[in-house]
């Protein structure tokens, strides 16, 4: 057999770390490429109901897969609360603070997921309503809240658990399905 030049002698154990680093370099790299035709993808009707292709699948955008990432991850604890009653700066907080989420912290929450659940939450709240207004923290501090609800009189502190009173389709995300008592008030 002929002699390697000195250039191909390796020590076993340094050779081992070479194979593993590439094949680390190489899954990555496949990774990375998937996920780029993934988002590059364009809607095609005719595949909406057929295939996925990963989380984001061939017809998703980033703030669908946020909005799903959303209610799976907030309503494992609580109702999901439509982005539109909380300014977007109290979703900042929140995200950006998620081990501080009213007096807990939010399980399992990696960084990728929140910046699909921020991409979400940005896209359908709005900025705080006045500019030196603090942020408001819970639900009955919001101005978006109250102006939502403009002829609601709540008799007791307003909660995530108390929105299916009127809303019975909460559980699907539907708060635009109302009570008989409030389906045709003006």
């Amino acid at each position: 057999m002929p002699k390697l030049p000195k250039f191909f002698h390796v020590k076993r154990s340094n050779l081992l770390y070479l194979v593993i680093s590439l094949a680390i370099l190489l899954w990555c790299m496949s990774v990375g490429w998937a996920f780029t035709k993934a988002l590059a993808a364009k809607p095609n009707p005719s595949l909406a109901q057929s295939q996925s292709i990963g989380p984001l699948g061939p017809n998703r955008s980033t703030v669908e897969a946020g909005k799903e990432l959303y209610l799976s991850t907030c309503s494992g604890c609580h109702i999901a609360v439509p982005p539109e009653v909380l300014p977007t700066e109290t979703w900042q907080e929140l995200l950006e603070n998620p081990h501080k989420h009213y007096g807990t912290s939010v399980p399992n929450l990696i960084r990728l997921s929140q910046v699909l659940i921020w991409d979400y939450l940005k896209t359908n709240s709005r900025p705080i309503l006045l500019r030196d207004a603090p942020v408001p923290y819970y639900i009955e501090q919001s101005q978006y809240f109250k102006i939502l609800h403009p002829r609601v009189e709540f008799n007791e502190p307003i909660t995530t658990k108390n929105c299916v009173v009127c809303h019975p389709g909460v559980k699907d995300f539907n708060y635009r399905s109302l009570t008989a008592e409030w389906e045709d008030a003006p």
